[in-house]
């Protein structure tokens, strides 16, 4: 007998049942032919059971286990896996917070997700959201490869200015620059591998995508005509920025491709076509469009150059990373050049070097206003030193291009660097080479410390600018919200005056089956580690008050709802077990922050239906967050309640 046909959904989730539960897998990815998982505990795999799945053509249980689904067909079974366990593909699928800290840690990050629904969603965040995913893999990569060209850097800066000797350092040049190739020069691929993980594509597909623009083959008697200008092609045009739109484009293609291309085919002809499609876009198109731009600016620069003083300092300084985002810095070349035959020194590329002065200073200011935000302060130390020696990728794609606003004001604080070089005039470098304090030994004519001067002057600006106008609003507010977990939900409560009294009576806030704590599905509560109390099971939505006091914080997710009591009592009422992923969708809130509530109030309507739909323990949950306070607490009350039933006592310090 034929087996039953299973959507893509039913199969993925019934490789999970048979592979011991989602909790039971560490990683999901694919191959071209299986599923490919990472399982914890062997003991728990029911190969039978997987081999019965209407669908699984076969079963392989070595030192991965692996599904084997054939062609076409597996990249969507895995993609459906990940989604279901709430990740990406090859990301570790994390287990359910058991222990005290996990648990904690747990709360801590439903308090931060509470704390950014407020925000607004716009394409810009989301847009800085992708790059900052696509871009956060790379810091260790960065870091690491940064550090080495920065020493290479000051090195070959030192041999051009005749400092020490060539002929017993360049070997050991180039085996740094060796090293450091390794990721600066295939940037492009490694974007594209990311940004195609990101905008979930094939990441192999997104990596060649993003080779392309290095044209790699391309003869340079005979180079690819740009469309726009008629000159050949250069690579690199286009830039990273080019290289994210292409897989982009690359992973709305693939999606539609998947959608209407046969299964027996589709592993053959859909990476073929998107290949085509998109490389084809990206040779003829994306890349002469960028230089048609470059060749676009090339009067513009000049016309700032012949400006002078500290506009054009200013303009260049604070244009100059939007630039090389855009691969549009290859036009200065030419200019450097010149400038070196005509004059003996560039003064282009000091002032250049001011925009990564800029993005230095923006990433101590961050450092210091976002200080608690452990991950964004481990990527600025490594960065920030790799920066100094001038090497900027580490900044703008790690720190400050995905948070948006800092970028920005780090380019006005190349801007001011600028302006002062500019200014003070006749500052130039005998060669092109890095920036940062690596082109110290460059400057020309001893006019090094006025080098110096811009150096400061950019790291001042961008320090300020960054500081008072460049943090971002949502995370700091994200940081202050993990801050606040250790007393959530009461860290924007006001102070209440009125007289403690020693005994104090908690109520039922629904209609229904009262428990105490220990019982609910929740390790968190049922543990206590948020503090003692009960929940109530309800029967119907209506929801009250647990005691009368003034309402100091409802989430912004509207699942929980904070009261403090005249003799200060910080209660929680915790409106159903991980709720806060329905965005609200389930709570009407009755009341408003500062308002005086007794038991007798509703101050919510809950849609039992839709919890019950989104599969959601319907628990009202009254949790004492402040436990130093209680000297004891006794249960008066189990079983059926009404709203208003006493049901705990408690003997308050």
């Amino acid at each position: 007998m034929a087996k039953e046909e299973l959507t893509v959904e039913q199969l993925a989730e019934k490789i999970f049942q048979a592979s011991g539960g989602i909790e039971n897998v560490a990683s999901v990815t694919h191959c071209m032919t299986r599923v490919r998982m990472t399982v914890r505990d062997q003991s728990k795999v029911s190969k039978q059971g997987l081999q019965d799945i209407p669908g699984v053509l076969g079963v392989v249980n070595d030192e991965q286990l692996q599904v084997i689904i054939g062609p076409g067909k597996v990249n969507k079974v895995a993609n459906a896996m990940a989604a279901q366990a709430g990740v990406d593909l090859g990301q570790e699928i994390p287990l359910a917070a058991t222990s005290g800290k996990e648990a904690v840690n747990a709360k801590a990050a439903e308090m931060k997700a509470a704390q950014k629904a407020k925000q607004k969603q716009s394409p810009i965040k989301s847009v800085l959201k992708d790059i900052s995913n696509i871009f956060v893999p790379m810091i260790p990569a960065f870091v690491g490869a940064g550090l080495v060209a920065g020493i290479a850097s000051v090195m070959t800066n030192m041999i051009t200015a005749g400092m020490i000797n060539g002929d017993t350092w360049n070997y050991y040049v180039m085996i740094l620059n060796i090293l450091k190739n390794g990721m600066f020069f295939y940037l492009v691929i490694f974007t594209g591998v990311n940004a195609a993980q990101v905008f979930k594509a094939n990441p192999t597909l997104g990596g060649v995508i993003g080779s392309v623009v290095l044209l790699t083959g391309m003869n340079p008697d005979a180079p690819i005509t740009n469309l726009f200008t008629g000159d050949a092609l250069a690579a690199g045009q286009g830039g990273i920025i080019g290289v994210i739109f292409a897989v982009w484009l690359l992973a709305k293609l693939e999606t539609v491709l998947h959608r209407v291309i046969p299964e027996a085919i589709d592993i053959i002809v859909t990476p073929t076509l998107c290949l085509l499609a998109i490389g084809l876009a990206e040779i003829f198109l994306i890349m002469p469009l960028a230089g048609f731009i470059s060749d676009s600016l090339v009067g513009s620069i000049n016309w700032v150059l012949n400006v002078g003083g500290a506009f054009s300092g200013f303009v260049l300084g604070a244009t100059f990373l939007p630039m090389v985002m855009f691969g549009l810095h290859q036009i200065l070349t030419p200019i450097h050049i010149q400038m070196i035959e005509a004059t003996g020194s560039t003064q282009l590329l000091p002032i250049l070097a001011m925009a990564g002065a800029g993005q230095v200073g923006a990433a101590f200011a961050l450092w210091i206003r976002l200080r608690k935000d452990k991950e964004l302060s481990e990527m600025i130390k490594g960065a920030l030193p790799v920066g100094i020696l001038g090497i900027g990728e580490p900044l703008i794609y790690g720190v400050t291009l995905p948070l948006g606003r800092p970028f920005i004001t780090a380019c006005i604080g190349g801007g001011i660097g600028g302006a002062v070089i500019g200014a003070l005039s006749n500052i130039g470098a005998t060669a092109i080479g890095p920036s940062g304090v690596a082109l110290i030994p460059l400057i020309a004519n001893g006019r090094w410390l006025g080098y110096i001067f811009g150096l400061l002057a950019g790291y001042a600006g961008g320090f300020v600018a960054t500081y008072f106008f460049g943090i971002p609003k949502d995370r700091l507010a994200a940081v202050n919200a993990v801050e606040e977990v250790a007393d959530a939900p009461t860290a924007a409560t006001t102070p209440v005056t009125a007289a403690a009294p020693e005994t104090i009576e908690l109520y039922a806030v629904a209609e229904g089956t009262v428990h105490e704590i220990a019982e609910s599905s929740d390790p968190v509560f049922s543990q206590k580690m948020m503090g003692d109390g009960y929940f109530v099971a309800p029967e119907n939505g209506k929801i009250f008050a647990p005691a009368a006091g003034t309402v100091t914080t409802i989430f912004p997710t509207k699942h929980a709802i904070g009261i403090t009591t005249p003799n200060g009592l910080e209660i929680l009422l915790h409106m159903g077990v991980d709720t806060v992923e329905l965005q609200g969708k389930p709570f009407k809130i009755l009341v408003k922050e500062g308002q005086q509530v007794t038991a007798a109030t509703q101050i919510a309507e809950v849609d039992l239906a839709e919890l019950a739909a989104h599969k959601k323990a319907a628990e009202m949950l009254v949790v004492l967050t402040n436990m130093e306070k209680v000297d004891s607490e006794t249960m008066t009350a189990n079983g059926s309640v009404t709203s208003g039933t006493p049901v705990m006592t408690l003997q308050v310090k």
